[in-house]
């Protein structure tokens, strides 16, 4: 009577996903640093403006939460598909608003055709087309051949 559970008051520690424990306060940074240890392999990267017009542009929506809330859900946060997103400052492409850029893991099993893709208006993609354009990635299907070209910012090499 009286004797307190030990166990009450010990809670269980956040780990990131790669089951490092993670420092308060910080959704991935692992409490032992380990600077020889690999990074978790992705897929495919999406860099998405957070910059001051695209993020107005995303209403001030913390629009990279989001989507990794999106890929934890289909299961896509880690693994040989493992789709990760990365905040950027300015990616200079401002006028197209709402701006993400696309790169792939060439090096292991990325697809080639995706590889430097430049979305635009992305602030108007619903979760719905935020799935389909990870479906496309995971299954390493070319983007530019499942949706039409006005999903894209031009592009043209310098000179030509």
């Amino acid at each position: 009577m009286g004797t307190k559970n030990i166990m009450e008051n010990k809670t269980t520690p956040r780990r990131n996903d790669m089951g490092n424990e993670v420092v308060d306060g910080y959704a991935c940074k692992p409490k032992n640093y380990d600077p020889e240890r690999p990074v978790m392999h992705y897929k495919s990267q999406v860099l998405l403006c957070d910059d001051a017009r695209c993020g107005q542009a995303h209403k001030n929506e913390d629009k990279a939460a989001h989507l990794r809330a999106m890929l934890k859900r289909l299961h896509l946060n880690q693994g040989e598909d493992r789709i990760k997103i990365s905040r950027t400052r300015c990616l200079g492409m401002c006028r197209f608003r709402g701006v993400a850029q696309i790169v792939e893991n060439t090096r292991a099993n990325g697809t080639a055709a995706n590889n430097g893709l430049w979305l635009r208006a992305t602030h108007r993609y619903g979760d719905e087309e935020w799935e389909a354009l990870f479906g496309l990635l995971r299954d390493g299907r070319a983007v530019e051949d499942a949706w039409d070209e006005g999903r894209f910012i031009p592009m043209r090499v310098y000179g030509e």
